[in-house]
């Protein structure tokens, strides 16, 4: 029997609350199938952090940017070095990125100005792009729309949780759709729903780890090897087995962030 293999494509590995035990936390991910784990900046700092952690765990991968929630704290150099990094051969993504209307802490234009620049650089370096949408559903789909002018998206919506119609608008324009641990909660039958509707060859799973931990861990510390549970759920709802998914779902991470 092979074992399966799954990428954890968004997690934050760089949290506080993994600094005591992350090397166990990469040997349970190895051990529970995780192959890769794609780690998700979020400032410069944390982008910063995730390249450190990609150099020291050989399956751990960065992709760097700025938090729409966050984009209002970066200092004056900090989208410049974030050029630098996004230009750098081991980053494999740009973000994350996109809107968020839920907190309310950020202006709406300055939140737009940023997800405009990762798009921007996403298409000049070549490397995908990462979405956070909070709340902002058809605010983040015009500017995808927008985008699309120029040519294919590359990119992921990450942690989808959004409609069936944008989800396949968003697979129309090129991109990928993540699934995170909320399709596994027991009232959440609307997201199961949507996933359903993805098709295999643009489906990703990802944990948003140390948030959103899956059933049966929901509401304590996530962490990558949970993403199995994700995994598990989204192959019931495709009547398909968790290798047929897992394989897909590992296909879809290599093609879309370019890993061998």
């Amino acid at each position: 029997l092979m074992p399966i293999e799954l990428i954890d494509t968004h997690c934050h590995l760089d949290s506080e609350s993994f600094q005591q035990d992350l090397e166990k936390l990469v040997a349970a991910a190895h051990d529970a199938g995780v192959i890769r784990m794609i780690t998700i900046g979020t400032d410069l700092a944390s982008s910063q952090a995730a390249r450190g952690l990609a150099e020291r765990f050989d399956t751990v991968l960065p992709v760097v940017g700025i938090h729409p929630n966050y984009t209002s704290k970066a200092g004056a150099g900090d989208w410049q070095e974030i050029e630098v990094l996004a230009a750098m051969a081991d980053v494999v993504g740009i973000g994350e990125t996109g809107l968020d209307l839920y907190w309310k802490t950020v202006p709406l234009d300055l939140q737009q100005d940023y997800f405009q620049r990762h798009l921007d650089l996403s298409r000049r370096v070549g490397k995908p792009f990462v979405v956070h949408c909070r709340d902002a559903e058809p605010e983040v789909m015009e500017m995808l729309r927008s985008d699309f002018r120029s040519g294919p998206l590359h990119g992921v919506m990450h942690s989808f949780c959004g409609t069936p119609e944008a989800a396949a608008e968003c697979i129309a324009m090129g991109m990928y759709v993540s699934i995170a641990g909320m399709v596994t909660y027991r009232k959440n039958d609307h997201l199961r729903e949507m996933a359903a509707t993805i098709p295999l060859d643009r489906i990703l799973v990802e944990t948003d780890a140390p948030y959103l931990s899956p059933h049966p861990n929901r509401g304590k510390r996530n962490q990558p090897a949970w993403v199995r549970f994700t995994a598990e759920c989204l192959a019931e709802v495709h009547g398909i087995t968790l290798d047929e998914l897992a394989a897909a779902t590992t296909r879809n991470a290599r093609s879309v962030f370019g890993l061998n």
